[in-house]
């Protein structure tokens, strides 16, 4: 008796069982997209480590279903993802920043390592210096911040910072918080006011005359308030903080 299976990757292929349990198949069958119900007729006709990828997980390094660690884990147990790989060691963030940041930014810069740009314990203490150093990026970037109070914090930006006639920037900006759980502030939609950088600050969120978080040229002092940008509250444990340390990552 042939059995056959259809299911569909760039197009449409056929993967056909036949009586001597010889699979036949066409090119390319290493990524497999397949229904829950198909699912565990798949594993139990062909041992092979088919990598599985749903539309929620395609951008998210995963386990393979049939992979030996998956075998191990118990009954009802989620695989974990992968944390993101940092190719530099941060002094700021720790695994559950990480995974947490990581489960928040945009889908289009998932499963990418983390570079650090700019570190204020390599680089001094330099507004100057963070704009040279992101001179020539091109890609989204993560900043963190801790004051003395030791409350970490900070932004997501769609672009890199710089000196900036205007604001610029998407809706994939935001601001964040631990303290000490995760929390992120997304844009309210009320104005676009996401980025603007200055020689001797840089700003991010805005409106009524108050910044969602300001840094001053020395990255030394700086502020947060509530503003209509992310309709965030105070990221910092005073509205006014000073600097310990800070971090800029690229995320992509």
């Amino acid at each position: 008796m042939m059995v056959r299976f259809t299911y569909t990757v760039s197009r449409r292929v056929e993967l056909i069982q036949t009586k001597d349990n010889n699979t036949r198949h066409h090119k390319h069958p290493c990524c497999l997209v397949v229904e829950k119900y198909e699912l565990a007729v798949l594993c139990c006709c062909a041992a092979i480590n088919w990598g599985i990828i749903t539309g929620n997980d395609s951008v998210k390094p995963r386990w393979s279903v049939c992979s030996s660690e998956e075998g191990n884990r118990s009954e009802g147990e989620e695989p974990e993802d992968i944390l993101p790989v940092l190719r530099n060691h941060s002094q700021l963030l720790n695994d559950q920043h990480i995974e947490s940041l990581a489960n928040h930014i945009p889908a289009r810069t998932q499963g990418y390592p983390w570079n650090l740009v700019y570190s204020t314990a390599i680089h001094g203490t330099s507004l100057k210096t963070l704009y040279r150093q992101m001179a020539h990026i091109d890609s989204p970037v993560l900043l963190v911040i801790k004051d003395m109070e030791k409350k970490v914090f900070g932004a997501f930006s769609s672009h890199p910072f710089r000196v900036s006639d205007c604001c610029y920037g998407t809706g994939e900006t935001f601001v964040y918080s631990f303290d000490p759980a995760f929390k992120a502030y997304r844009w309210s939609g009320e104005n676009s006011y996401f980025i603007r950088g200055h020689m001797d600050s840089l700003q991010i969120g805005g409106g009524g005359g108050l910044f969602g978080l300001w840094l001053d040229a020395d990255l030394y002092y700086g502020a947060s308030f509530p503003c209509h940008t992310f309709n965030n509250q105070p990221l910092s444990t005073q509205q006014d903080f000073t600097v310990q340390d800070l971090e800029v990552w690229t995320v992509q």
